[in-house]
C-alpha cells in the first residue's frame, strides 16, 4: 500500500489519492503544442464544446420527449415548442448544434488532410477520428428519425432497406433492424435508445481515445515540421519561450481555442435565434404517414454526398459504391505513399489531388439534395461519383512518385 501522509489541505488530500497534479501535468501544463498553427487547430475544441452543447440541450428534451409513435410529433412540436418555458430555444440549439458539428467535422477532417496530420505515427489519430465521424454520423440519423415526421418516417424506411443488399433481398435483415415489416413502434424505441444512451457513450470513448492518440505523437503543425519537443520543452521551462518551437497546452494554446469558441458560438447563437430553419426540413413538420410518400426523399446536407454516390448507379453497383465510400477516408493513411508531411500546397500532384477531391464532394452534396428527374443533374452527379472513385484509385500512384522534400 502506498504511503499517506497527512494531507495539509483537501486539495492535497485528492492530490494523494487520484495524482490530480500529475494528470495536470501531463494532460495539460507539460503537453506541448507547436507554434506554428493556425485557428483550424483549435477545430477539435469547437467540437468538443458543440457536443457538450449537445448533451446539454438533449437532456432537457429528454425530460419532455415521448418515444411513441402517437406521441413523440405532438410532444416535440407542440409541447416543447409550445408549451415548455424556453423548450424552442433547447430545441432550436439541438438543431443547429446537429447540423453544425458536421461543417466543423468535415472542415477539422479537410484540415488534417491537407496538412497531411494522419502520416506515419498519426495513423491512430486519423482513424480514431474517422471512428468519431461514423459515430456521429450514426448519432444524427438515429435522432432524426426521433421527431417521427414525414421526412424521419420515410429516410429510416430507405436507409434501413439498404441492409437488404440489393439483390441479395436480405429483407429479414432488414425487419430484424426495425423490428416490424415497416417503421413502427419497436423502430422508434430501438432508436430512441441509441440516440440517447449507446452512441453517446461510443462517442465519448472515442473522443477520450482520440485525444489519447495525440499525446505520443503530437499534434501536427502549419510546415509538417518535425520538432525535438523534449528540446523545445526544456527550452520554454528554461524562460527561453523565443527559442522555443513549442507552448504548453494550458493556459497558453487553451486561450487561443476559447478565443476562436467566442467567436464560434456567436456565429452559432446567431443561427440558433435567427436562422434556425435552416436545420429543419419543412416536410418533417408533417407527421409520419406511411401510406404518403414524399415527392422527393433525401438525407440531411451532411449525408448528401454519399447519398449522391448511392442514386446514379443500378442497385447493386451502388450499393457497393456507397459502402466503399463509408470506409474509403479511413483507407487515407496507408494509399498515400509519399514520405512528405506538408501542406498540400508544396506536394506537387497531391495539391490537384486535394482541392479536386474538396470540390468533388461539394458538387456531390448539392447534386444529392436535387430530385434525380433532370438528366443534366444526374449526368453531373454520374461523373462526380466516377471522380470520386477515380482520385482513390489515383492517390497511391500520384503519392508514389512525390519527390521527397
Amino acid at each position: 500500500m502506498a504511503h499517506f501522509e497527512k494531507a495539509n489541505s483537501v486539495g492535497e488530500w485528492f492530490d494523494q489519492r487520484l495524482a490530480i497534479n500529475t494528470l495536470k501535468r501531463v494532460l495539460a501544463f507539460e503537453y506541448w503544442i507547436p507554434k506554428n498553427i493556425n485557428f483550424l487547430w483549435a477545430m477539435g475544441m469547437v467540437l468538443a464544446a458543440t457536443f457538450g452543447m449537445l448533451v446539454v440541450s438533449g437532456i432537457f428534451l429528454l425530460m419532455y420527449y415521448q418515444p411513441n409513435v402517437d406521441l413523440a410529433f405532438d410532444s416535440v412540436n407542440y409541447t416543447i415548442m409550445t408549451e415548455v418555458g424556453y423548450g424552442w430555444l433547447w430545441r432550436h440549439i439541438h438543431g443547429v448544434g446537429a447540423s453544425v458539428v458536421f461543417l466543423i467535422i468535415y472542415i477539422h477532417m479537410f484540415t488534417g488532410i491537407y496538412y497531411g496530420s494522419y502520416k506515419k505515427g498519426r495513423e491512430l489519430i486519423w482513424l480514431s477520428g474517422m471512428g468519431l465521424f461514423v459515430a456521429f454520423s450514426a448519432e444524427a440519423f438515429s435522432g432524426y428519425m426521433l421527431p417521427w415526421g414525414q421526412m424521419s418516417y420515410w429516410a429510416g424506411m430507405v436507409i434501413t432497406n439498404l441492409f437488404s443488399g440489393g439483390s441479395l433481398e436480405a429483407y429479414g435483415l432488414v425487419e430484424w433492424i426495425r423490428g416490424d415489416y415497416v417503421p413502427a413502434q419497436a423502430f422508434l424505441t430501438r432508436f430512441f435508445m441509441l440516440h440517447v444512451l449507446l452512441l453517446p457513450l461510443v462517442i465519448i470513448g472515442l473522443i477520450v481515445l482520440h485525444f489519447g492518440t495525440l499525446r505520443i505523437p503530437h499534434v501536427n503543425n502549419q510546415d509538417g515540421e518535425d520538432i525535438d519537443y523534449e528540446e523545445a520543452a526544456r527550452l520554454y521551462k528554461e524562460g527561453n519561450v523565443k527559442d522555443s518551437k513549442v507552448i504548453p497546452f494550458q493556459p497558453v494554446f487553451l486561450a487561443k481555442d476559447i478565443f476562436v469558441m467566442g467567436v464560434y458560438f456567436i456565429l452559432f447563437f446567431y443561427l440558433v435565434f435567427y436562422h434556425f430553419e435552416f436545420a429543419m426540413d419543412p416536410v418533417n413538420f408533417d407527421p409520419a404517414d406511411g401510406l404518403k410518400t414524399p415527392a422527393h426523399i433525401y438525407p440531411e446536407w451532411y449525408f448528401l454526398w454519399s447519398y449522391e454516390i448511392l442514386r446514379p448507379f443500378s442497385k447493386d453497383l451502388g450499393l457497393i459504391a456507397f459502402a466503399i465510400a463509408q470506409v474509403i477516408f479511413f483507407a487515407l493513411p496507408f494509399l498515400d505513399k509519399s514520405p512528405n508531411v506538408a501542406p498540400a500546397s508544396k506536394r506537387g500532384l497531391f495539391k490537384f489531388w486535394f482541392w479536386a477531391m474538396l470540390i468533388d464532394v461539394l458538387v456531390l452534396t448539392f447534386m444529392g439534395k436535387l430530385p434525380p428527374t433532370d438528366a443534366l443533374f444526374a449526368n453531373i452527379g454520374l461523373i462526380s461519383a466516377l471522380v470520386f472513385f477515380a482520385l482513390w484509385i489515383a492517390l497511391p500512384f500520384i503519392t508514389k512518385i512525390e519527390k521527397k522534400l
